[in-house]
């Protein structure tokens, strides 16, 4: 008898993958189907950002894990609904008009920058729709959508008609975090902070109680004119005799209180600071405690208010500097040093932050906090630790969410104002409304009757989109039987830098609407990083372009590089150098899978004991493996399988049951390793399926079955647990006598002349052909 390989080609190709990826489609393979009445698992695939080229490595290693939980839950059994989005909503779309067009959106009709904004991600929408294609995703690529459709912002409004019946929305003029680059109020969760190097300036206040100065130490000198308090700590001596005296404040000439309070710190500066509207938190907490009169210091402009004197209207940098000029004229400027100052910042923009007083519809949450406490807790967490990320932000959250914006490209706000008594008006759900040019869905106004209205042009934050994802694959308000089949989803998949936006925000919205969490679980990935560890971002410039590396290197390697190179939850190294290293292990399974191949494949055999040993080890691999995948921690059945294959099935069962393989002499003892090179082989296509989707399928379908090995359930376990306990006496026997091959020049075919060990006895004649012991 002759044996001929079922695999033809010598190596790997993933040119493979495309035709592999059009059978899929084609065979339906991966279809939710509503009907059915398997388990339903629901993930809630983040929709990602099409912001600009290239879509980097990090991001892309994130999603084809996510697509390893979808593959994982239907060899487990599940019907899987595994939607695909776009995020095209808000800021980021806007940034990316204005410097494709060379344009800016406060000079432009909002009807044509609209229509700019439709049209600007496609392209990037397209390349990311591939991208996603191509490392192997098995999701609903059909019927993708994308979060600045009609009936996606359709579902926004409604649900904020719902939340504004149910009195949890309303309007308040208070002070914001303001960026003057986005020039629109941004929420507390969409501030970062930046060590930039900033001037602390001394200035000298004179004492007006005492002919003496006071110096206080500043980094914005700029706000002198709204200062309204001195503060200094209570316990600290060299203050003491100034306790509720006043200061002259230098260039304004206005009197001002000096009051102890424990918010001052002794060590920072002089020890003395001024509260003025609004520096900074600090000035803004006090101004509420104490009751303050504001004055309104920067406009929405980031330019000096009227309030300011002579140096009113001028951009904030400008009016620092012509302070710090007539400070210095006067002779009341005592120093300046540069220090490194922790800056809130835009996150999108990057711009530092103002805090403006200005009127916006908030969402209610400072008394939801015990509640998002409970919920929190509740959630089973992806790696556990992370729960922690999202209470902590929770425990941080000070103030009700302000959720208006004005901008252009988002979801708009639907209110009318009566024209008359300027009463809102808030129309029935069902419909998209964009208020700033459609005629009111009203015949008058029920307080007055007047029947003219006045549209709100203000459009929502983009996080009060993203944040009903659930509800809108869920089909929620619009199909009722589907909604209660898929919710709440089983999984939210997401990156750790937005679990206090998307996720807080998710879970407040979602819990509000439904009296639910949206989700069971939660899954955070990591972030991807460079070579110097690093995170990776396009302003850092230290992207990796990932379609080179699935050119050359094909998806299954990418992926499997993936789930190898870290723990769940842990940041991973991104580099061509790793991808390649990957590549061995794909070899080797491909190699394996040729040589295997060519053996027939009994239904069952009368094992020996080096087969009962493998399936022995098989066995525990299979359980490690599926702890990991309930886990959807892939770092571990990735390296498991690779451990076990190159390791242990390659280096040593393969090799000691070779000469039985071929040996036509004794059917029974060949069919069995036949029988078990089989059994390893299957076991580990069906445990890398989810990892390696391509090569496991083609190899799959090649020798075992003509449907896809993504319609088969995992392996169970099933063997005994015969001979585990030889392992590392085998391992370290076959070792020792390669060794002693190897450093004698023989070859490992060579005859050697030693002793087996008693202990071994059961594997005594595979050992005497595989090392041609004599």
């Amino acid at each position: 008898m002759e044996f001929k390989t079922k695999i033809q080609d010598k190596t790997w190709s993933p040119i493979l993958e495309s035709e592999i990826a059009k059978n899929w489609s084609k065979d339906q393979i991966y279809e939710f189907k509503e009907q059915s009445s398997k388990e339903v698992f629901v993930i809630d695939t983040p929709p990602p950002y099409p912001s600009g080229r290239p879509w980097h490595i990090g991001a892309v290693a994130h999603y084809s894990q996510i697509d390893m939980i979808a593959r994982t839950s239907r060899m487990m059994g599940y019907n899987v609904h595994f939607p695909i989005g776009i995020d095209r909503n808000g800021l980021p779309v806007e940034i990316y008009t204005e410097k494709k067009h060379k344009l800016k959106l406060h000079r432009t009709p909002r009807s044509e920058f609209i229509e700019l904004c439709k049209n600007a991600l496609n392209d990037l929408e397209q390349e990311m729709i591939e991208i996603m294609k191509n490392i192997g995703m098995s999701g609903n690529f059909k019927d993708y959508y994308r979060t600045d459709s009609e009936n996606y912002r359709q579902l926004t409004q409604r649900t904020f008609i719902d939340l504004w019946k149910k009195g949890l929305i309303y309007e308040a003029n208070r002070p914001n975090n303001y960026c003057k680059g986005c020039r629109t109020t941004i929420a507390d969760a969409e501030v970062s902070y930046q060590e930039i190097p900033t001037k602390l300036v001394h200035v000298k206040f004179k004492v007006k109680e005492m002919d003496t100065y006071i110096e206080i130490a500043t980094t914005r000198p700029e706000l002198l004119f709204s200062c309204q308090l001195i503060i200094v700590n209570p316990d600290d001596d060299r203050y003491k005799k100034y306790h509720n005296m006043h200061v002259i404040l230098p260039l304004f000439s206005r009197e001002v209180k000096i009051m102890p309070h424990s918010s001052a710190k002794p060590e920072f500066g002089t020890g003395v600071v001024m509260i003025c509207s609004y520096g900074d938190y600090t000035d803004l907490l006090l101004f509420r405690e104490l009751g303050l009169e504001e004055i309104l210091s920067i406009d929405t402009e980031g330019k000096m208010s009227n309030a300011a004197g002579k140096y009113a209207k001028l951009k904030v940098e400008e009016a620092r500097a012509n302070i710090i000029q007539d400070l210095e004229s006067k002779q009341l400027l005592v120093k300046q040093e540069v220090i490194m100052h922790r800056t809130p910042i835009c996150e999108r923009s990057r711009t530092p932050l103002e805090i403006i007083p200005m009127k916006e519809f908030y969402l209610k949450q400072m008394d939801y906090i015990p509640i998002m406490r409970k919920l929190a807790n509740e959630l089973i967490f992806h790696p556990e630790e992370h729960r922690q990320i999202l209470l902590n932000w929770i425990d941080a959250i000070k103030y009700d969410w302000p959720i208006s914006r004005r901008r252009y490209y988002a979801t708009e706000i639907p209110i009318w104002y009566c024209k008359s008594c300027h009463t809102p008006a808030i129309p029935k759900p069902g419909k998209y409304y964009r208020p700033w040019i459609d005629p009111a869905p009203f015949d008058k106004c029920e307080k007055c009757g007047e029947k003219e209205f006045e549209g709100d042009t203000r459009t929502f934050d983009t996080w009060m989109d993203s944040s009903i994802s659930p509800l809108f694959i869920s089909n929620y308000g619009v199909n009722e039987r589907l909604f209660n089949k898929t919710y709440p989803n089983s999984i939210r998949p997401q990156g750790k830098d937005i679990i206090r936006t998307w996720l807080y925000y998710t879970i407040l919205r979602c819990h509000y609407l439904t009296n639910k969490s949206p989700f069971n679980h939660v899954w955070i990935m990591g972030y991807g990083v460079d070579a110097k560890g690093e995170r990776m971002s396009k302003s850092k410039g230290n992207v990796i372009d990932p379609q080179p590396i699935l050119n050359r290197y094909g998806a299954d390697t990418f992926r499997l590089w993936s789930a190898s190179e870290s723990s769940l939850g842990s940041d991973f190294r991104c580099s061509d150098s790793k991808i390649n290293g990957i590549q061995k292990s794909m070899t080797k399974l491909w190699n394996i899978s040729r040589f295997v191949s060519s053996f027939p494949q009994p239904n069952n055999a009368e094992l020996n004991p080096t087969d009962e040993w493998i399936l022995a080890k098989l066995s525990k691999l299979v359980e490690e493996c599926l702890t990991g995948y309930r886990n959807y921690n892939f770092f571990i059945p990735s390296n498991k399988i690779r451990e076990f294959t190159w390791n242990l099935f390659a280096a040593h069962y393969i090799e000691m049951a070779k000469g039985r393989a071929y040996d036509f002499n004794n059917k029974i003892k060949q069919e069995a390793a036949w029988y078990t090179l089989h059994q390893c082989l299957q076991t580990i296509l069906q445990l890398q399926a989810p990892i390696t989707p391509f090569m496991t399928d083609y190899i799959w379908t090649k020798l075992y079955s003509n449907t896809s090995i993504h319609l088969e359930l995992f392996p169970k376990n099933i063997w005994k647990n015969t001979g585990i306990e030889k392992t590392s006496e085998l391992i370290e026997f076959n070792s020792k006598i390669w060794n002693i091959k190897k450093t004698s020049g023989k070859s490992l075919r060579d005859p050697i002349d030693i002793a087996i060990p008693l202990s071994l006895d059961p594997f005594k004649k595979d050992l005497q052909k595989m090392h041609n012991i004599s």
